[in-house]
């Protein structure tokens, strides 16, 4: 099988679980550090499916490699290479459908639930009424012409969204405690800055809390929705 790419927006922001996720299954990945510099590729066929992380820019930034990642989607649209996102990268995946991202009502940065609609694509894909997942962004994406929405929170409408065989996640799932750390302690006054501005906003003391316990839930969840995300995977010699 040819490798997953997986793109890098910033260095604290790398596939965390995963990649933990990828290696237990036996499957092959690439990072492309484009915080470092790294080109975007030019043909989605040299990689069995493309996978977007987070990062603290915006999708209507002056950036580098924007133009070349987005028309990497879409041509990875055409080509049936699926995709995924998070965060960040969801909102790439959408603007590239032709949704647009635009700021959100509030922050959301911590510890929260996202409601699973009552559609049977949302629950094929995760498979329950509520879960429990972190966040950390400011943006929020329109859902792309065509695509379903399939989960939603109480500060942010639109969570997640499916598309084909394409997924985009507003929320994070594939958090570590090494990840949690390091935004904790590269974001700590932004934390600090919007805890009286958002609802959605959790001191860094509660973001820390029960990490164990917390961790094992979004990580069961997360297998089910790379499980999904990965059914049909296959060689592209083409």
């Amino acid at each position: 099988m040819k490798p997953i790419a997986i793109f890098r927006h910033a260095p604290i922001e790398g596939p965390g679980y995963f990649a933990t996720y990828l290696d237990r299954n036996g499957l092959s990945w690439r990072l492309v550090k484009l915080d470092e510099g790294e080109a975007v590729p030019v043909n989605p066929r040299d990689f069995s499916g493309l996978v977007f992380m987070g990062g603290p820019m915006s999708v209507n930034d002056d950036l580098p490699w924007l133009d070349p990642a987005l028309r990497l989607v879409r041509e990875a649209f055409g080509a049936d290479v699926r995709v995924l996102g998070h965060c960040l990268g969801a909102q790439l995946l959408a603007k590239a459908l032709g949704g647009v991202v635009t700021r959100n009502a509030v922050k959301e940065i911590g510890w929260g639930r996202v409601d699973v609609l009552e559609d049977g694509l949302a629950r094929e894909w995760i498979g329950e009424k509520s879960i429990s997942v972190f966040h950390w962004h400011g943006e929020t994406f329109s859902i792309p012409p065509g695509a379903t929405r399939i989960a939603s929170s109480a500060y942010c409408d639109n969570q997640g969204f499916v598309l084909g065989r394409h997924l985009g996640l507003q929320c994070h799932v594939e958090m570590t405690r090494e990840l949690i750390a390091a935004w904790c302690k590269s974001g700590a006054r932004e934390i600090e800055r919007n805890l009286k501005k958002s609802p959605a906003v959790q001191p860094v003391g509660e973001i820390q809390r029960d990490l164990d316990r917390r961790l094992a839930e979004l990580h069961r969840v997360a297998d089910r929705i790379y499980d999904r995300w990965i059914a049909g995977l296959k060689s592209r010699d083409s």
